[in-house]
């Protein structure tokens, strides 16, 4: 059975629906509030789950205090336990602004759940992993190096890399040694092309490829996904949907593409499915993809509802 790994965060998502970003000195009414579940690593484990029959792992802290209280009890809830013990610091929590065309902006406080310690990463043992899920927040974290230097010592057969929207934050001699493991890069039209100084997705996909000896997958929204595979590129259309929030739409577009590929698909196959993740978990407020959630989906998406 495919073995999958995901290093990284589970915090609770504050989900603050507004009309529109305040401006300074102004006042807003909110049209909704509510909390859910979230964290990279945590919303991509949760849409693999959905696609494969691969062992999952979330390897994620979950710390003290009030978050830290309701992640443990939310992932209990889900029959999820994290191997790492229970860490003695406040957990942290991201604050999420959803304004009336479901774009989303994140306010957030990182806490125990973004800081990983050498020795729990003895508790993965020396067997490799068939993926592994790596987020570039942890890993521009002062803890960062804890992730490589396992990695390194344990190279997965394919490293996924979710730089995600700091990534011109992350350490370059970090960076360096991620690109050194020859990851697949997965991340957005505005990610790529400012990281890479490059006007289209193309040109900036095939310097990342460069870069890294690995494919690279660039989320376009509704217009669907470039893929760059084996030095093949191809664009992958979208699935229409009525956008509620975006919030973890990028997240369960790489657990799918993890869960498919653990699966025996191509890399080509596996974006097709994920699309579909992607257009599941935006038409719905929050971002965790579940089994019945995206069932459902399927079954509302194909009578047109």
């Amino acid at each position: 059975m495919p073995r999958l790994l995901f290093l990284g965060s589970t915090c609770a998502d504050v989900i603050l629906r507004v009309p529109c970003l305040p401006r300074t000195g102004e006042d807003l009414n909110l049209l909704g509030q509510s909390v859910s579940l979230g964290g990279c690593a945590f919303n991509a484990c949760a849409a693999a789950r959905c696609f494969s029959g691969a062992e999952t792992t979330l390897f994620s802290p979950v710390g003290s205090g009030l978050w830290g209280d309701w992640v443990r009890r939310a992932l209990a809830e889900r029959g999820i336990e994290s191997p790492i013990p229970p860490v003695d610091a406040p957990n942290g929590c991201c604050y999420c602004l959803v304004d009336a065309a479901g774009e989303r902006t994140f306010l957030c406080e990182h806490g125990a759940e973004y800081r990983f310690r050498p020795e729990w990463m003895e508790l993965l043992g020396d067997a490799p992993y068939d993926g592994v899920y790596l987020c570039g927040l942890e890993v521009e974290e002062d803890t960062g190096d804890v992730l490589l230097d396992y990695l390194e010592r344990h190279p997965p057969k394919r490293l996924y890399f979710a730089p995600g929207p700091r990534l011109c934050h992350i350490p370059p001699r970090r960076m360096a040694r991620v690109f050194a493991l020859h990851p697949l890069t997965h991340l957005n039209a505005a990610e790529v092309t400012f990281f890479t100084r490059q006007e289209t997705v193309a040109a900036g996909a095939a310097v990342l490829a460069q870069a890294t000896g690995g494919d690279v997958v660039v989320t376009l929204g509704g217009a669907g996904a470039y893929v760059l595979w084996q030095g093949r590129a191809r664009c992958v259309p979208a699935v229409p949907v009525a956008v509620r929030d975006t919030i973890g739409a990028g997240d369960a577009h790489l657990g799918a593409v993890m869960g498919c590929e653990a699966r025996g698909m191509t890399l080509e196959e596996a974006v097709v499915q994920a699309n579909r993740a992607a257009a599941a978990v935006v038409s719905r407020e929050g971002a965790e993809l579940t089994p019945a959630c995206f069932t459902q989906w399927m079954e509302e998406d194909a009578h047109g509802i």
